[in-house]
C-alpha cells in the first residue's frame, strides 16, 4: 500500500509540471491551429531568465521569499516580449499554409532560439537552487518530499483554474471560443481575430515560460532542456486531445502516474511506458481523449 501511495504522490507532482509545460501548447493549437514546436524554447527562455534573476536576486540582501515573485516576473517578461514578436513577426504569415509548412517554420524557430540561448547565456549550466531549498521538506507516509514540489502543484492548479475561468467566464474568452469555432464568421461579426491570435499566443508563451521559470530551481539549467520538454508536452497533448484544456490536464495526470509507476517498478522502461500509453490512446481514439471532431467545409 505504501508504494502505491508514493507512486500516486510522485505521479501527481510530475503531472503538475507536465500540465504547466503542455497547457500553453494545447491552447495555442486550439486557437491558432499551429503545433508550435518552438514551445520548448519558450520554456527554456523562461528557465534561463528565471535562473538569471534568482542568481542576481540572492546576490543582494533581499527578502528570500520574494524570489518566487521574481520567478513569476521572469515568466511574464519572456511571455509578453517573445509572444507578440513570434506571432506577429512570423506565425501570422503561415496561417493559411499547409500544416507541414507551419511545422517546419516552428521547428526552424526552435533551432534559431536554441542557438540564441547559447549565444546569450553560454554553454555552462546555471544553478538557481535557493528557492527550492528555502521551503524545506515535509513527511508524507514516512517519505520526505520537498515542499517546493507541492508549490509547483499549487501553481499548476491555479494556472489551470484561472485559464478555465478566463476562457469560460469572460467576454474575451467567449471571443476565443468563437474564433476556435469559425474564424471567418467571427471576422464577419466584427471580432478582431488578429488581436485574439496575438493575445492567445502571448498567454501560451507566458504559460510555457512559467513552467520553465519554476522548474529552474529544481534542475541545472543547461542547453538542451527544451528538447525533452517538447517531446513530453507533445505526448501529453496527443493523449488528451490537441486543443483541449481538460485533455491537457487528464493527459498530464495519465503520463505522470504511468511514469511514476514505471520508475518504481521497471525504471529501464520509463520513457517507453509513456509512449506505449500514447500509442494505445491513438489506436483507440486517434484524435485524443477530449478532442472534438472538427467540421470540414466541402
Amino acid at each position: 500500500m505504501n508504494i502505491w501511495f508514493i507512486i500516486a504522490v510522485d505521479g501527481v507532482v510530475f503531472a503538475s509540471w507536465l500540465f504547466l509545460i503542455s497547457v500553453g501548447m494545447t491552447l495555442i493549437y486550439g486557437v491558432l491551429r499551429i503545433l508550435n514546436v518552438a514551445h520548448g524554447s519558450l520554456y527554456a527562455l523562461g528557465a534561463y531568465t528565471g535562473a538569471s534573476l534568482i542568481i542576481a536576486y540572492f546576490r543582494h540582501d533581499l527578502w528570500p521569499y520574494g524570489s518566487y515573485l521574481a520567478l513569476f516576473g521572469a515568466a511574464l517578461l519572456v511571455g509578453v516580449i517573445a509572444g507578440p514578436l513570434i506571432e506577429r513577426g512570423l506565425l501570422r504569415w503561415v496561417y493559411d499554409r499547409d500544416p507541414a509548412v507551419q511545422l517546419l517554420v516552428t521547428y526552424a524557430l526552435f533551432l534559431i532560439l536554441e542557438d540564441a540561448i547559447k549565444l546569450g547565456w553560454g554553454a555552462d549550466p546555471y544553478y538557481a537552487y535557493k528557492p527550492y531549498q528555502l521551503l524545506g521538506q515535509v513527511q508524507l507516509g514516512g517519505i520526505a518530499y520537498p515542499r517546493y514540489s507541492f508549490l509547483l502543484l499549487g501553481i499548476a492548479l491555479a494556472a489551470g483554474g484561472a485559464l478555465w475561468l478566463f476562457i469560460n467566464r469572460t467576454r474575451f474568452g467567449k471571443l476565443i471560443v468563437a474564433v476556435i469555432e469559425d474564424p471567418e464568421i467571427s471576422t464577419a461579426m466584427g471580432v478582431n481575430v488578429p488581436r485574439v491570435y496575438v493575445i492567445t499566443f502571448t498567454l501560451g508563451a507566458v504559460l510555457a515560460a512559467l513552467g520553465g521559470a519554476f522548474t529552474a530551481p529544481m534542475i541545472s539549467v543547461a542547453p538542451g532542456i527544451a528538447v525533452e520538454v517538447i517531446v513530453l508536452a507533445f505526448a501529453v497533448v496527443v493523449i488528451g486531445g490537441l486543443g483541449s484544456l481538460e485533455g491537457a490536464a487528464l493527459g498530464a495526470l495519465i503520463v505522470g502516474l504511468v511514469r511514476a509507476a514505471a520508475v518504481h517498478h521497471i525504471p529501464d522502461l520509463e520513457l517507453f511506458a509513456i509512449y506505449l500509453v500514447m500509442a494505445a490512446v491513438l489506436l483507440v481514439r486517434p484524435q485524443g481523449l477530449f478532442a472534438r471532431e472538427e467540421r470540414r467545409r466541402i
